[in-house]
């Protein structure tokens, strides 16, 4: 089985309305579409860019603010991702439920279905200043492409989670990020390659770029987007499949190969998830 995928480094940029909004997610996704992409992943935070957007009554925008547009990111990537036939990872956006605020990632089917996956791990950050709060389980998704999981960011810092997502199945880990400066982006891309390296499996991430100066914590952002595998013959001596130019608006594509990852766990170089030690230390199977 093989699987196209394009990653979006999105450029934030104060906007006027939703229909600018609009327009610059149906560039993105025109793009991808183009390169036959079969999966199109955006960053975390990117409808960020909505706050940017002057209320009517010239009030502070605040995060309170962002669960107000989520009827129409959810019809329009609905929308986009029937008329492309793609798997659309809408990065992430903020749900209100009751009087929580949690951070969502979002995959749209081709069908016009659409799962959820809150993150899981909150940073301080979105603790103290946004009183984000995180979610409870973790769900893998199953595509006619493979099986697939979203995680957000700081959860992949956790190795936990991702063994945990792969043995629910998943092949592939699509992380959209959102990171303000070279120690958090470096964070997510080492962590990205050690998941990767310690269970076998792609892992997609990618980032916001540009600056929002009128949302709080929106104003600085680092990002490149990079499709990420195990490190071993078959693959990139460096585990790389293609990467993006770190802060630029741009868009990268590449080829998954999942017969490969079945190939390496069974007869590589080394076979890390088949080798765990679950007689030392404690591990997470499905039952």
């Amino acid at each position: 089985m093989k699987l196209r995928v394009s990653a979006v480094q999105y450029h934030l940029h104060t906007i006027a309305s939703f229909e600018e909004f609009e327009k610059q997610v149906e560039h993105y996704i025109k793009t991808a579409e183009e390169f036959a992409a079969d999966f199109v992943l955006f960053p975390e935070f990117f409808t960020t860019q909505l706050m940017s957007i002057d209320k009517a009554d010239k009030q502070p925008i605040t995060i309170q603010d962002l669960p107000d547009y989520t009827e129409q990111y959810r019809s329009l990537f609905i929308k986009l991702a029937k008329q492309t036939n793609m798997y659309i990872i809408g990065g992430t956006h903020v749900l209100r439920k009751g009087d929580r605020l949690y951070n969502v990632a979002h995959m749209f089917y081709p069908d016009g279905r659409v799962v959820e996956q809150a993150k899981l791990h909150i940073t301080p950050t979105e603790v103290h200043e946004w009183n984000m709060t995180p979610g409870e389980d973790l769900q893998v998704f199953e595509t006619d492409k493979g099986t697939v999981a979203l995680l957000t960011c700081y959860d992949i810092e956790f190795p936990e989670i991702v063994r945990m997502a792969k043995a629910k199945g998943a092949d592939v880990i699509f992380c959209p990020s959102c990171t303000d400066d070279r120690h958090g982006f470096h964070r997510v891309r080492y962590t990205s390659h050690a998941r990767a390296i310690e269970n076998q499996v792609y892992v997609v991430t990618t980032g916001t770029v540009g600056a929002l100066p009128k949302v709080d914590f929106m104003r600085a952002n680092f990002g490149q987007a990079v499709v990420i595998t195990p490190n071993d013959i078959p693959f990139p001596p460096k585990g790389i499949l293609v990467e993006g130019e770190i802060n630029q608006d741009m868009i990268v594509t590449a080829d998954l190969d999942l017969e490969l990852l079945y190939k390496v766990r069974e007869s590589g170089s080394v076979t890390t998830w088949r080798d765990r030690r679950t007689d030392l230390y404690p591990d997470w199977e499905t039952k």
